[in-house]
């Protein structure tokens, strides 16, 4: 009983002794695996961020995105991924049911800047932040439909300058020229509304006027738009006005250069003999009276001015090198003036 008792003595002091330096051990080695675990985790979240939570490379900054009416949360996160917006469909909609918003994804077209993480998506189209933001744009006077096109055909992404101009073409120089602000997805129709009512508010304005007038509105329309590109000041619209006036009264033809801007898109020094002989409906040179529609959208002050042109006895004008505009009652004095300012 002795010996097994030492014997058990030496084999628990053993015991104790591997104990206490496997517990040096552990302890001389709690740093490192501390260090590599950390390592570990930190491995996992920057694959997770890269995987599936920071923005895709192809992410559409600065261009709609849209989440259709109806559709359901799987679809959207489907839909998201195939624009470029976010990695993970299953990420987003994990994100979007924990903000508590799992039916309450909001339709309708976003807008981000920059690009977002799957989180900010998540909460934008949770909440309906849709970043749109009424962009100005100016339409200046005397615009010509197709000239529109290119200008909100260069800035609203929703708008389709094919069917713009199908639309807005027959209403040429009743789309009023104005400083216009529009939300980025405005489409072509909204354009087209929008603009022909402001111009519909400025004619009410003038319904005393066109009362009285001996014009109706459509020809007031045209010749305004012929002024607005014959003279940059009410003083000479209006004079211009006079003439031209004049000029129908007495069945002349109006020979103005500014219907071939129109037509062929020449000024008066790019104009051969074959145009000024073509048999062009707009080619006033040879078709006596107004042109047969506006050749772009005139301003109030040209729609006043062709309303209220000043009484004179001039039958010709002309602009010398300076701007300034000359008037003249004959076909000689006109000729001498021509002569005396442009050399010609």
């Amino acid at each position: 009983m002795r010996r097994l008792r030492k014997l058990l003595e030496r084999f628990f002091k053993r015991t104790d002794a591997m104990q206490d330096e496997m517990s040096v051990k552990w302890r001389a080695n709690a740093n490192r695996r501390t260090i590599l675990v950390l390592l570990l985790f930190g491995t996992i979240a920057v694959y997770a961020y890269l995987q599936h939570i920071q923005p895709p490379d192809e992410f559409p900054s600065g261009e709609l995105v849209t989440v259709t009416e109806g559709e359901s949360l799987r679809d959207i996160s489907y839909d998201l991924k195939g624009q470029g917006v976010i990695r993970s469909p299953l990420v987003f909609r994990t994100l979007v049911k924990l903000i508590g918003h799992e039916r309450g994804a909001r339709a309708g077209d976003y807008l981000f800047k920059e690009p977002k993480n799957v989180w900010e998506i998540a909460r934008a189209i949770s909440i309906g932040a849709y970043g749109l933001e009424p962009m100005k744009i100016r339409v200046p006077e005397g615009a010509t439909t197709k000239e529109m096109a290119v200008i909100f055909g260069g800035k609203l992404q929703r708008f389709n300058t094919d069917r713009f101009l199908a639309s807005a073409q027959p209403q040429e120089g009743h789309l009023f020229p104005d400083t216009y602000f529009f939300l980025p997805n405005a489409t072509d129709e909204t354009v087209i509304t929008t603009m022909h009512q402001n111009f519909e508010t400025h004619i009410e304005e003038l319904q005393p006027l066109l009362a009285s007038s001996t014009h109706s509105l459509s020809e007031i329309i045209i010749m305004a738009s012929i002024i607005e590109r014959e003279a940059r000041n009410t003083k000479d619209r209006r004079m211009i006005s006079g003439v031209l006036w004049n000029r129908i009264k007495r069945n002349m033809p109006l020979q103005v250069d500014v219907t071939f801007l129109y037509t062929i898109g020449k000024g008066t020094f790019q104009l051969t003999m074959k145009d000024l002989t073509s048999d062009s409906p707009y080619n006033t040179y040879v078709h006596k009276g107004l042109p047969p529609g506006p050749i772009g959208s005139p301003s109030l002050d040209s729609i006043e001015a062709a309303l209220m042109p000043t009484k004179s006895d001039y039958l010709y004008y002309l602009a010398d090198g300076n701007g300034i505009t000359h008037f003249s009652r004959t076909y000689e004095e006109h000729r001498a003036k021509k002569f005396e300012y442009l050399g010609t």
